[in-house]
């Protein structure tokens, strides 16, 4: 066999190896919601209806505690009927910044629900929160209607 030739057997080889080498799996962990009481990290809310005195209960931060790779957002409709939940996910940045990952309905079965991401890290920016934001003053039909939400941050 030619230098040349072994050179190719050896390259390919190395390729194939690396190749069936095993995949790190993904860790992930449970963002802790802001203001939670420590117990869970899956949050539970129903919808209410925009307060022309205060604000409504549509948003939910959930604290980034540590540098993570990408940011998984979930979702579960808790409601006996089904409804149509205007959702916004964001990352939020410690420069006062935010990224919109998520803008969408989403009209689930009760008991089902949906996982967006994973959404990357941005390159110089640092993530300090990440937002969930159900329901709308442009579409007050699913006030009323419950849901479960929880995030990751996955490396």
């Amino acid at each position: 066999m030619s230098i040349r030739a072994s050179l190719v057997v050896g390259f390919t080889g190395a390729a194939l190896a690396a190749s069936l080498a095993p995949v790190q799996a993904q860790t992930c962990q449970f963002l802790a919601p802001v203001g939670g009481n420590g117990t869970t990290n899956v949050i539970t809310k129903t919808i209410g209806p925009g307060n022309p005195f205060g604000r409504p209960n549509w948003n939910t931060d959930f604290f980034v505690t540590q540098p993570y790779g990408s940011f998984k957002f979930f979702f579960t409709a808790d409601s006996s009927v089904s409804a149509t939940y205007p959702i916004q996910g964001y990352l939020k940045f410690t420069d006062g910044s935010s990224l919109q990952v998520i803008n969408e309905s989403f009209a689930p079965q009760m008991g089902t629900g949906r996982m967006w991401g994973p959404f990357p890290a941005i390159p110089g920016k640092t993530v300090s929160q990440l937002n969930f934001k159900i329901g709308a003053s442009a579409d007050q039909a699913a006030t009323g209607f419950t849901y479960r939400i929880s995030t990751m941050g996955c490396n």
